[in-house]
């Protein structure tokens, strides 16, 4: 196999060639000229401007050659980047004492919390147990006493000891409220 093939595999059938007699003379084409383009041409390439260095300014020292640690001051600047800047005219608004204040939308001032539950409770609850040591009707006060003390209890600024104290008075009276109760009512009858 020594000429081409087609993709097929089959090789390809030679086309006759005509001798050079059997060709038509060739005649030059006409010259003419090639047609002007309708756009304009291009414009020149401008010229970029070089890099120049310009001297330094006289504000700014010379660096030395010699290299220093980066960071460090080197000395580069004779005066401050920036200056103070005088006050011209004074522009602070007035002074409120010249205006009154309006008060209705004021926050209130809150008040302090009152002390003083831890001592009611105590003192009912002291009432109680001597009422209770005589008669047996004293309970409501110990009871009272007891409220009291829970509520001192509960409350940050009171005492807690006289809340304590308050509450184990109270009880107390209760006790014997219910002693002196039990005891009318067995000498009655009733029980």
């Amino acid at each position: 196999m020594t000429g081409p093939r087609d993709d097929d595999g089959a090789e390809p059938a030679a086309s006759p060639s005509p001798s050079p007699s059997a060709q038509a003379p060739r005649t030059p084409a006409p010259t003419t000229p090639p047609p002007t383009p309708t756009t304009p041409p291009a414009a020149p390439l401008a010229r970029q401007p070089s890099a120049t260095t310009q001297p330094p300014s006289p504000d700014v020292a010379e660096v030395s050659s010699e290299s220093v640690l980066p960071g460090a001051h080197r000395g580069g600047f004779s005066r401050l980047p920036t200056a103070p800047v005088e006050i011209t005219t004074q522009s602070a608004p007035a002074e409120p004492e010249s205006e009154p204040i309006d008060i209705r939308w004021a926050m209130p001032t809150p008040e302090a919390p009152r002390r003083g539950v831890g001592g009611w409770a105590l003192l009912f609850s002291i009432l109680g147990l001597v009422v209770s040591l005589f008669v047996g009707w004293g309970f409501p006060l110990g009871i009272a006493g007891i409220v009291a003390g829970i509520m001192a209890l509960r409350r940050p600024l009171e005492s807690r000891a006289v809340a304590v104290w308050a509450i184990a008075l109270g009880a107390l009276s209760i006790l014997y409220s219910a002693g002196w109760l039990l005891f009318a009512a067995v000498a009655s009858g009733l029980i």
